[in-house]
C-alpha cells in the first residue's frame, strides 16, 4: 500500500469517526495560477450545488479554492480528492 493511499484510509476513518452524513464538507487546496487547472477543479466539484471560492495569491502566482459541498458519505469525500490529485501541480490542505 503506497503512503499516499495510507493517508485516504486514515482520512476515511477519521471522517467516519467524526461525521454524520450527509454532511457539508469543505474542501481547500492550492493551485498555480493556470486557468485549464483550476477549470479541472472547478469540474470535478461542479454539482449539487458546490460553493467555490477562488483567491489569487499576492504574487498571482497560485490560487486558494475553497469548496463547500453537501457530501453523502466518506467514500464520495475521498473519490472527490482522489480526482483531484490528477490536477497538476495541486496541493490538499
Amino acid at each position: 500500500m503506497s503512503d499516499r493511499d495510507q493517508f485516504y484510509d486514515n482520512l476515511k476513518a477519521t471522517i467516519d469517526e467524526t461525521t454524520e452524513f450527509p454532511s457539508k464538507y469543505l474542501y481547500k487546496f492550492i493551485i498555480p495560477n493556470v486557468k485549464e487547472r483550476l477549470e479541472k477543479v472547478q469540474n470535478i466539484f461542479n454539482y449539487g450545488g458546490a460553493v467555490i471560492d477562488t483567491r489569487e495569491s499576492k504574487t498571482g502566482k497560485f490560487i486558494s479554492i475553497s469548496i463547500l459541498i453537501e457530501m453523502q458519505n466518506s467514500a464520495i469525500i475521498i473519490e472527490k480528492y482522489k480526482e483531484a490529485d490528477q490536477v497538476e501541480g495541486i496541493i490538499s490542505l
